[in-house]
């Protein structure tokens, strides 16, 4: 006969039990240790697993020593510090214990009956929730003014269409008491929904789910839904015949972690009578933190909120906080009742199953209460705290170098930058970062412009792990760069070493184009170009500075120049200066103003003697030419030659006697020293 055990379950289960959490706890030790995503291709585990299943049993050291060998090279480490794509999907040691209680218990909560710890423990933790999140009383199940509450769903995806059909099925309601003979499937064709264009997906996919058509909205310069938008998409939709019946406000976009305007779309929500529905999957989790809570202004004209504990709050997946002000209206959408489901305490007592999509549920508020308990609020509130100052962090790295730019404002844990110039340059270098496995980033796309997500997820992320991370994106940007522009990288001991990079962030420090290089490595500086100059023409930065530029691929440093530089020193500045270097009448060469470009007359002479000679005869004439500039160029503003050189790559000011490419005594560069 069938023997499940050889030995008692209990004891079948302690050393692999046993065995398999000091793993859990190496992994999770260890894991930024780990390449972040994985080296393999689709279909790479076919060849390691039989084609069908053991007919007899495998030792539990097979299948242990299987995981190292078959599933983590395969494995993308979400928990890793330099997972930085999507947002957090965090775990932590309270979630991992309740989850594994609640596994072994293994109830399937669809009533109070099937198990009322279940029930009732869900209850308290939202409620607990709620209150830490400073949501309205209204979505308490254990008030008195209310009749709302709050469930845990399992995504919020989920959610949002739990929220729509509810919202659909309250308007064809209301729809068929004035036209009680039409059909519902008419009554729906009529209904539309709203959304900003910077909403998650699942909304849209909600709205094929549920056949009401949805409409995304435009936003405003802070990629923030505006109630007039709204106003004025509701008036048109009733013209055309159209029934409005439901709003999906974002706090906290995919994108760029933007937030609509609550305090703006509520009071229209509610006097258009629409169900509005909040989406804060991620941010949602800050609103622990009062500080924060300025977005929620005007919450308490939602009908509905949901976010994912799962997301930042580690407690891992799958756990999403649903709130409605109306549990009733969940009932009449959901509510199935044979006789089988059914309890003496029916009716009296909550039964989740009436609340949600599936029957069946899982004991998930044990992993939510583990956690709340153990970090306690003021702990959670640091580690969000924690997670933003890291991202303010890396914000300030990139905002120190003039060939990134931050497209939109930072908020919370997310930053969002870019090369400076044409798309395919920051698509690139993601590219080439994803292939290096050391980190993980996504794309995202904002006013046709490329852009890069770096969310700081995990709890471990320390500064030191955020330097890491942007040295590895600056020492791609500059092989990036230095494949298309003309800066070749050399092997050591051929050429001079370039000084080490400043690591600890100076937003004084005048950075360059030099900045490119990355600590021990080198670079050499492109040979001595010829560029011509036109006649009585100015000649432009992009042709003077970057002489190897790929055709077609528009200009590297388009946009570089910082906001506060006025127009008057942006191009005209340069322009006349070459218009000076020019001699009229005559084609004349002249060296770039990048002064990067020629060595230093000592060290020429030491390695070449005639070169030197060379060269000593054209700095002559160079003289001759620089002796007619007028007194004011010579005499630039501090301020203002700051930006040029900003602009063109100078590395510093002490530096600029030694790299010029004039090496005068009288060089415009040296005169401000």
């Amino acid at each position: 006969y069938f023997k499940p055990c050889q030995m008692p379950q209990s004891i079948g289960l302690l050393l692999p039990g046993k065995e398999m959490v000091d793993y859990i706890c190496q992994y999770l030790s260890n894991v930024r240790e780990r390449r972040v995503t994985p080296d393999v291709q689709p279909g790479y585990m076919r060849a390691q697993l039989p084609d069908s299943a053991p007919m007899d049993p495998d030792s539990w050291d097979n299948i242990f020593g299987d995981i190292e060998k078959i599933i983590m090279p395969g494995v993308v480490h979400w928990q890793s510090p330099h997972m930085h794509a999507y947002f957090p999907a965090l775990t932590s040691w309270p979630s991992l214990l309740g989850d594994m209680l609640a596994d072994a218990i293994n109830c399937l909560g669809f009533t109070w009956a099937s198990s009322p710890a279940c029930t009732e423990l869900e209850m308290n933790v939202m409620d607990w929730l709620a209150k830490m999140l400073g949501l309205p009383d209204k979505f308490l199940h254990h008030h008195p003014d209310s009749v709302g509450g709050g469930v845990l769903q399992s995504t919020v995806s989920e959610s949002t269409l739990v929220a729509l059909l509810a919202a659909r099925k309250n308007k064809i309601l209301e729809m068929k008491l004035s036209e009680p003979d039409a059909d519902e499937s008419l009554l729906n064709s009529r209904l539309i929904a709203y959304a900003s264009d910077q909403a998650h997906s699942s909304v849209e996919k909600a709205g094929l789910i549920s056949l009401v058509k949805m409409k995304f909205l435009p936003v405003d310069e802070n990629f923030s839904l505006r109630g007039e938008t709204l106003k004025k998409a509701i008036a048109e939709d009733r013209k055309k015949g159209l029934v409005p019946i439901f709003v999906c406000a974002t706090l906290g976009t995919t994108g760029v972690c933007a937030f609509d305007n609550l305090s703006e779309l509520g009071p229209i929500c509610d006097a258009e009578g629409l169900w509005l529905h909040i989406d804060a999957a991620y941010a949602g989790t800050a609103f622990v933190c009062p500080e924060f809570r300025l977005f929620l202004d005007g919450i308490e004209y939602a009908d509905s909120f949901t976010f994912n504990p799962s997301k930042w709050m580690m407690v891992h997946f799958d756990c999403t906080g649903f709130w409605v002000k109306d549990k009733y209206k969940l009932h009449q959408t959901f509510s199935v009742n044979p006789v089988y489901l059914r309890h003496p305490n029916s009716g009296a007592a909550v039964d989740f199953m009436h609340w949600q999509i599936p029957l069946s549920r899982r004991f998930r508020s044990l992993k939510l209460w583990f956690v709340i308990r153990s970090f306690g609020v003021k702990k959670l509130q640091a580690h969000i705290r924690h997670g933003t100052e890291t991202a303010k962090f890396f914000e300030s790295l990139v905002e120190s170098d003039p060939l990134f730019e931050i497209p939109a404002k930072r908020h919370l844990g997310l930053v969002v930058f870019r090369l400076k110039g044409p798309n395919w340059l920051t698509e690139k270098l993601l590219k080439e970062l994803s292939s290096s496995g050391k980190l993980f980033l996504v794309p995202a796309t904002i006013h046709d412009k490329f852009i890069i997500r770096f969310t700081v997820t995990s709890q471990f992320t320390t500064r030191e792990d955020i330097l890491q991370d942007w040295n590895i994106i600056q020492h791609t940007a500059a092989q990036i760069i230095s494949q298309n522009y003309g800066l070749h990288h050399i092997s050591s001991g051929d050429e001079a070493r370039i000084p080490n990079m400043v690591t600890e962030h100076n937003s004084n420090v005048i950075s360059n184009a030099s900045q490119l290089y990355i600590e021990e490595e080198k670079y050499k500086i492109p040979s001595r170009k010829i560029v011509v100059q036109p006649k009585k023409v100015a000649m432009s930065y992009n042709t003077c500075v970057i002489s190897q530029q790929v055709e077609g691929q528009g200009d590297l440093l388009d946009d570089c120049f910082p906001e506060d530089v006025q127009d008057v020193t942006k191009h005209k500045l340069t322009s006349f200066l070459f218009s000076y270097l020019s001699v009229q009448g005559k084609k004349k060469t002249s060296r770039s103003l990048s002064c990067n470009s020629v060595p230093v007359t000592g060290l020429l002479e030491q390695c070449n003697p005639k070169a030197a000679a060379t060269d000593k005869k054209e700095s002559h004439a160079n003289a001759r030419i620089l002796s007619r500039l007028p007194e004011e160029v010579m005499m630039l503003k501090k301020s203002a030659f700051k930006k040029l050189i900003k602009f063109y790559s100078v590395p510093n000011f002490p530096e600029c006697s030694i790299q010029c490419g004039l090496q005068l005594p009288c060089c415009p560069l040296q005169a401000i020293v």
